[in-house]
């Protein structure tokens, strides 16, 4: 299979030499209809997104910035699609550019046009997504699930297709181990992988939320979590776990938000019936107005 050779060696080797910005040729085309291999400016509306696209979450910030980009210089490089039907194409790569394009109104977008299958395009799919960062870890591990889902593939075949060392795919395969309040700590950045790492070496579900309460409330360093993990599992730390805490997990992940946005140091304080206040610390009039101008502003 030409193609998953192809897949070990990134992105170019599965678009050849078409991923660059390349001008539309009108020989390319069978009357006004266009054909695999080309590069054709495709109404924006005849385009489909891919539902098997890895990437879950776009932000909004980046999209804006990127729109506005595009309206300044016009698409450097083409989105890569294929033709499901009469004037109606799937999206393989490039959903950033076709999102940001409809920001900046435009009405159609320069696109590659391939042959691909379900599988084929859901590789290619993650492996753009993969070299360009774009995913969060979560994402990333869940779509190499379905990868070996899928295509039935050992986790040797799977490094070798997304052209990663195998100790990296197993990595973020065990992220999937780890319980929902943590992978979702780490789709918002409230942890990061290191962090996320040294949790699955707790067995205990209560062990790894108290550990997951103290990365994001004490903003622990992935190096003071593996020590925490260490005395844990050597039954060195005696942990008073509270039965019923007094500021559920969801309220901690708000103000952890809450104290990102605002960079200064928030607290919020709730009793068992749900009564309670929220401080937020500043260090000069300056940064109260700050903080007034993001709050209104928000």
């Amino acid at each position: 299979m030409a193609t998953k050779r192809a897949l070990g060696r990134g992105l170019d080797a599965l678009l050849g030499d078409h991923s660059g910005s390349i001008p539309t040729k009108k020989d390319e085309r069978i009357g006004n209809i266009p054909t695999a291999g080309a590069i054709s400016e495709i109404r924006l509306l005849e385009i489909s997104t891919n539902p098997e696209q890895p990437r879950k979450e776009f932000d909004k910030t980046k999209l804006e910035e990127l729109s506005e980009s595009i309206k300044n210089h016009g698409i450097i490089q083409p989105v890569t699609v294929r033709k499901i039907g009469r004037n109606n194409y799937e999206l393989i790569t490039g959903e950033r550019r076709y999102r940001a394009s409809k920001m900046a109104g435009l009405k159609s977008i320069p696109a590659f046009i391939r042959e691909a299958n379900d599988i084929q395009v859901m590789e290619m799919a993650l492996v753009e997504n993969i070299q360009r960062q774009d995913l969060n870890a979560i994402e990333i591990a869940f779509s190499y699930q379905k990868l070996i889902d899928d295509c039935s593939l050992s986790y040797e075949e799977l490094s070798q297709r997304v052209g990663k060392k195998r100790a990296t795919v197993n990595n973020y395969l065990r992220l999937l181990k780890l319980p929902i309040e943590v992978q979702s700590a780490l789709k918002e950045e409230l942890v990061s992988m290191g962090h996320a790492r040294a949790l699955i070496n707790l067995e205990g579900l209560n062990d790894q939320l108290f550990v997951l309460t103290e990365i994001v409330e004490k903003e622990l360093s992935v190096r003071q979590v593996e020590a925490i993990v260490r005395k844990i599992k050597d039954k060195e730390l005696k942990i008073t776990k509270k039965t019923s805490p007094e500021l559920p997990y969801k309220y901690q992940q708000l103000s952890s938000k809450i104290k990102k946005q605002l960079n200064t140091k928030v607290v919020i304080k709730r009793s068992k019936k749900g009564k309670g206040n929220i401080s937020i610390e500043f260090d000069s009039d300056k940064k109260l107005d700050q903080i007034f101008n993001q709050i209104l502003n928000s």
